[in-house]
């Protein structure tokens, strides 16, 4: 326990220390927001890889890996690059030649109207919000946990370290803190697994031991190392849940504008990918290891599912696991704050937009203080919440993203898209995502049932928001907008002033110049 708490005071120490080095290099708001666009391809793709992956892509793959099947190892992984490759093939470049800072300013250049615009950054927030308090949440429970600290103390410890290095260093400091992170986390969970394997005598012994613990517990062995284990339908739903919505998940618009040189931006976000395809693969593979060793119904939970295996190899591979588990949330909660903080500046508080840089900058520190706090405020409610379910409201946050990322898509590969198109298909899509979220709730609270003989209302009622947990709300939210911005872009007319200037800046053919939104 010792080694472990001085690897977390280390830790800690390091990344606040980082953002301060850095704040050297956030001398104007668009060094803070997009690092001046200086990044170097490594650079870029180590700041999005440690932003993508978290606490749900590494002990949360290894803990549902041992409840679920190696399935969730393979799609987590391979919709993790799904993700990075769909933005950085087809969404990345336009960002960077608009010289985006937030993704919803894409509609007030397209259009000229910040209603879609500020609609987005509710969409986009909405995700933001909880992840902010879910990284929080998830630091200071570590922290309680080695120390047995009060958790009022553990969140503002949390807190001081990730709204510092992110006030200060800006992207800068978020994306170098990255790169150590993604280094942390690849090289602690590959120790971990490569000795977990040898010292269980082989990964034949590995795989023996699994089917032993499988067939205890009366599991389906062949179902639970199906790389499609519990269904088609929930592989599609990952994939809904984890892939789609990441065009407009606004913190990679930052990255994007942030490449030094526009050919490094693809192979950037593709880099990513891998790299992040490879950290919940580990995971998984020291899920399996865990299962093995102390079997299905083990108790082990959350970080505990990566470093109880580590421990017990070497007091010193249980603080690297650690220092992994850390690294992971850490990664993701700065980059994810600061986008929160340059979105609600420049998407909702219009007056700034008149500022000097100067006064951008000390915006953008002092909204991150401010919703930085706000933040550890309700992580620290949520601790006092019997069955929180962080995997849960993360999905809900995910799925809530969907409609921009729809309607992004549409404006750039489809000129007839209008504006009350975007504007209605967001909300639409948007409420349907909220309703969805709120039966499955109301369901679950009210214990709803459909017994044999029920009527066929009643049963597909339970099918849909009972069964599983319900279907995820990322299908409402994706449907809807998928359909009603075509269909309302053919009922409705749009001003076709500037059109031809915008398609040619994000084909590449023109410098976007006065058209990019001032910094």
């Amino acid at each position: 326990m010792d080694l472990s708490l001085a690897v977390v005071i280390a830790y800690l120490s390091g990344v606040t220390l980082i953002g301060i080095y850095f704040m050297r290099r956030s001398g104007g708001s668009s060094d803070w927001a997009v690092a001046g666009g200086g990044m170097s391809l490594m650079m870029v793709a180590v700041g999005i890889a440690g932003t993508r992956i978290g606490g749900a892509g590494t002990y949360g793959v290894a803990g549902d890996v041992m409840s679920g099947g190696v399935w969730n190892l393979w799609w987590y992984s391979i919709n993790t690059f799904l993700a990075l490759a769909i933005t950085g093939l087809f969404f990345a470049l336009p960002f960077r030649r608009l010289k985006l800072h937030t993704v919803g300013e894409v509609f007030t250049i397209r259009f000229g109207s910040r209603r879609c615009q500020v609609l987005t950054s509710l969409c986009v927030q909405t995700e933001y919000a909880i992840v902010n308090v879910i990284e929080i949440y998830v630091t200071a429970t570590i922290l309680r946990g080695l120390t047995e600290m009060n958790m009022a103390w553990a969140v503002v410890i949390a807190a001081v370290v990730i709204i510092s290095y992110t006030a200060l260093g800006g992207l800068w400091g978020t994306a170098f803190t990255n790169l150590i992170h993604c280094a942390v986390i690849i090289f602690g969970l590959l120790l971990v697994g490569a000795m977990g394997v040898s010292k269980a005598g082989g990964w034949d012994a590995v795989v023996a031991a699994v089917d032993g613990h499988l067939a205890t517990a009366g599991r389906d062995r062949t179902a639970w190392w199906s790389i499609a284990g519990a269904g088609w339908g929930a592989v599609l739903g990952m994939f809904f849940s984890a892939s789609i919505h990441t065009p407009a998940a606004s913190v990679y618009t930052n990255y994007a504008t942030s490449a030094r040189r526009e050919r490094d931006v693809i192979p950037g976000f593709l880099l990513a990918g891998i790299f992040s395809a490879i950290m919940p693969f580990l995971a998984g593979l020291i899920g399996i290891l865990t299962l093995a060793k102390y079997g299905v119904n083990s108790g082990t939970r959350g970080y505990t599912s990566l470093t109880k295996l580590a421990t017990e190899i070497h007091p010193v591979i249980g603080g690297i696991a650690l220092a992994a588990v850390l690294a992971a949330v850490i990664s993701s909660g700065g980059p994810i704050l600061l986008s929160s903080a340059t979105m609600f500046v420049r998407d909702w508080l219009h007056f700034t937009r008149d500022y000097s840089s100067t006064e951008k900058l000390r915006a953008y520190r002092i909204t991150t203080v401010v919703y930085g706090a706000a933040s550890a405020a309700f992580a620290w409610g949520v601790s006092y919440i019997e069955g929180f379910s962080v995997l849960a409201l993360l999905l809900f946050g995910f799925a809530m993203v969907v409609p921009p990322a729809i309607a992004v898509g549409y404006l750039f590969y489809w000129r007839r898209t209008t504006e009350t198109a975007v504007y209605w298909g967001m909300i639409l899509g948007y409420a349907a995502g909220l309703v969805w979220f709120a039966l499955i709730k109301g369901a679950a609270w009210t214990k709803f049932a459909a017994p044999e003989g029920a009527s066929a209302t009643r049963r597909l009622f339970h099918t849909l928001f009972v069964e599983g947990g319900g279907v995820d709300p990322s299908y409402a939210t994706t449907v809807v907008p998928l359909l009603a911005i075509p269909l309302l872009s053919l009922l409705t007319r749009e001003n076709t002033a500037g059109q031809d200037r915008f398609y040619a800046v994000i084909r590449g053919r023109q410098d976007a110049g006065d058209l990019a939104i001032k910094a």
